[in-house]
């Protein structure tokens, strides 16, 4: 067993003093606050559930600076990105992969919700393992000392109207729904990996097939691209006379385990259809790539249960991710406190974690897993602020110490097993030269 005491830590939805934890197994033992007790492993500043970044694409993270010549749009920086997609390999993938969900440790992620279409070769050929990109993956989360949820992912048409894939998109497709089935059947989690599946959007799954696939997922995490742009919308409307939610929601894909990622451009049934449902937003992305403000409260107050995610990587940063919400409804409304504090971070801890199919992690609580992430309550960003204020002051560089199923894997802001940045160069520089 270790002992941990925090001198402050978020508990119950508040921060509480002098808190003490045992954790034996991988779980915490016992939360014991205001306690007498200083002896076991002290954690400084404001120790924080383990987050949970529940939408990633880990090969975008090699485009970070890289698209913003030129102006461009969601079209043309989606040309530079399968530019990337195109030179991968399982090798490659899984030092790029380890190197990104490293940094994401720095940053107080101990789970990430991968959504994982790069699945065969560059001909689209598969490998002699079919599944040897998405085994890189999970290889790449036990080196960096994370968990992750690998959301294998639909990936069959380029348009809404069923064009064939063409280019590097091949490499992202089985052929049809039995294909990706025989494939996706193959794969294997382990107490750090769970297997969920994905749809990626309706310009990638054919309608024909949606309802059988929701048949034989249902129970497991199900992530969906939703309404990211406009110009989805309206393809959808044209060739099926709905909205994307609309046609989801007909072949039954909307079920308590369902999330929609972006959900930018909804209508009012939209939102509606969405009641109840998990909803990942990513604003660092929406923001970085034009894609506008999704109705964030609006849903919240329809039942939604909103939750968080990096996706390109333009920035990888939960804090950044979680005052997004908060921040972009002000812009769009001109008028402040949209989501509290306790809503916030819930987003990145607890409803993440469900998301991906943890139930069992993102709070500190007796018999859930021991993740803490240690926050500085002294750095230049952070010194003299309400602690119960950090969500909106905090940034990724401020987490000094994390802890993930009981094992330390960050100390002092150092990943205890590799240089962050040095492999984070060299996996991009391999992956771009």
């Amino acid at each position: 067993m270790t002992t941990y005491l925090a001198e402050r830590a978020w508990v119950d939805g508040r921060v509480e003093r002098d808190v003490r934890l045992e954790v034996a197994d991988g779980r915490f033992l016992s939360v014991s606050t205001d306690s007498p007790d200083d002896s076991g492993v002290r954690l400084a500043g404001l120790v924080l559930p383990g987050m949970a970044n529940a939408h990633s694409h880990a090969f975008h993270r090699a485009l970070r600076g890289r698209t913003h010549h030129d102006r461009g749009s969601f079209w043309t920086w989606r040309d530079l990105m399968y530019q990337v997609a195109g030179r991968l390999d399982p090798d490659s993938y899984f030092e790029l992969a380890k190197a990104v969900y490293a940094e994401m440790a720095l940053a107080g992620i101990t789970c990430v919700g991968e959504f994982h279409y790069l699945h065969h070769g560059p001909d689209g050929r598969p490998y002699a393992d079919p599944n040897a990109m998405g085994n890189a993956l999970i290889a790449a989360a036990r080196a960096a000392g994370i968990r992750i949820t690998l959301l294998d992912t639909v990936y069959l048409t380029s348009s809404v109207d069923g064009k064939p894939l063409e280019g590097v998109q091949r490499r992202f497709g089985d052929g049809d729904y039995d294909g990706w089935y025989e494939r996706f059947g193959q794969l294997r989690g382990d107490d750090g990996a769970r297997i969920g599946a994905a749809l990626h959007s309706v310009r990638a799954a054919p309608v024909d097939g949606m309802a059988t696939f929701a048949r034989r997922t249902a129970g497991m995490p199900v992530h969906v691209h939703l309404s990211e742009q406009p110009a989805e919308n309206e393809q959808c409307r044209a060739v099926h006379g709905c909205s994307p939610a609309e046609l989801l929601e007909s072949a039954g894909v909307w079920q308590p385990t369902t999330t929609a990622v972006h959900a930018t451009h909804l209508t009012g049934t939209d939102r509606e259809l969405l009641a109840g449902r998990y909803v990942c937003f990513c604003p660092t992305t929406e923001r970085d790539l034009a894609d506008g403000i999704g109705p964030a409260r609006a849903l919240a107050d329809a039942g939604a249960v909103l939750t968080l995610g990096s996706d390109s990587h333009a920035v990888i940063d939960l804090f950044e991710e979680a005052r997004g919400l908060e921040l972009d409804e002000r812009l769009a409304t001109r008028q402040r406190g949209h989501f509290g504090t306790a809503e916030l971070i819930t987003a990145a801890t607890r409803d993440g974690h469900a998301s991906l199919g943890w139930a069992d992690a993102g709070e500190i609580a007796v018999g859930q897993r021991a993740d803490l992430v240690a926050v500085s309550l002294s750095s230049a960003r952070t010194a003299g602020i309400d602690p119960s204020g950090l969500i909106f002051a905090a940034t990724a560089a401020d987490v000094t110490d994390v802890i993930v199923d009981g094992r330390p894997v960050v100390t002092g802001g150092r990943h205890r097993s590799m240089d962050v940045p040095a492999a984070l160069r060299d996996s991009i520089k391999a992956v771009l030269t």
